[in-house]
């Protein structure tokens, strides 16, 4: 199986580096990178140019910006089986594309296999939704990140497999354009899996000593999916509206009250802004523009 690598990218270059350093290792060999590079300053020319002759790179740059739509424009370029969005400031430990083959190999029913995320560290958890436990799961206890998430076009819904450019990084909504990919693939049956066996590392940023805004900033999105699929009429999203929007951030909150821990009450609270922030404002965004 070959798999495309598609790695939209803006503002990095050391990271970038770091990252080809880990695909130069790795132990599976059949791969693509595509680069959506969406730097006007031709940052990571050079180091792009010096890996060519090392691994199969495809460098596209483009003028528009936003994660969403620049991975989208890579779907459209791949010519691998499997498809997985490594953020560009990311990095695979050794046998990450082995064990992804290995797992679609042994699971003629998977459409989507999850990985785990680790802060640079063989044991301790990233940003994203993890566990200790490998699994089955479905839109009830959606697993990981975008950056772990890896999709085999012969078994996902081709249709369905595409980014909403309303969300991520440069669009309307900050983040969650993970989630609202993987939720509505897997509503429309695909299986997924995640295993913490295969390990994809990334700096722990989703914690409160980094402060409120990018928790304002990222949990808008949350509530922007929300509402998205609140409008289409899926009942199962009141599961989401529920837990999300009023239980976990209310219990975190009084847990940072009965620790005496102001920060992370600041965070919990933030959190709980953004999510309704985002609920509230989605679809309404487009009629003031």
């Amino acid at each position: 199986m070959k798999i495309s690598l598609v790695l939209a990218t803006l503002g990095r270059d050391a990271e970038v580096l770091d990252f080809l350093k880990s695909l130069l290792f790795q132990t599976y060999k059949n791969f693509e990178l595509i680069v959506i590079d969406q730097n006007r300053d031709g940052k990571i020319d050079a180091i792009l140019d010096s890996y060519r002759a090392l691994m199969d790179i495809k460098h596209v740059k483009v003028d528009f910006t936003g994660n969403a739509r620049a991975r989208d424009y890579g779907i459209g370029l791949a010519q691998g089986r499997i498809v997985a969005f490594p953020d560009d400031d990311c990095a695979y430990d050794q046998d990450v594309l082995e064990k992804v083959v290995a797992e679609f190999k042994r699971r003629a029913d998977m459409a989507i296999l999850v990985a785990g995320s680790y802060d640079f560290s063989a044991t301790r958890f990233s940003i994203g939704v993890n566990s200790h436990k490998a699994g089955y799961f479905n839109r009830f206890r959606m697993m990981g990140v975008e950056f772990t998430q890896f999709f085999d076009l012969q078994r996902v819904d081709r249709q369905q497999f595409h980014l909403d450019h309303d969300f991520g990084i440069g669009s309307k909504y900050s983040g969650a354009e993970g989630f609202e990919l993987l939720y509505r693939l897997l509503r429309a049956g695909g299986n997924a899996f995640y295993t913490p066996e295969i390990k994809i590392f990334h700096a722990n940023k989703d914690h409160y000593k980094l402060g409120t805004a990018r928790m304002l900033m990222y949990s808008t999105g949350i509530g922007a999916y929300i509402r998205k699929f609140t409008n289409q009429h899926d009942v199962f999203i009141w599961y989401y509206i529920v837990r999300k929007m009023m239980v976990a951030p209310l219990l975190k909150m009084a847990l940072a009250l009965v620790t005496f821990n102001p920060q992370k009450l600041a965070y919990s609270f933030y959190n709980l802004v953004g999510i309704w922030r985002g609920f509230l404002t989605y679809g309404k965004l487009e009629k003031c523009i």
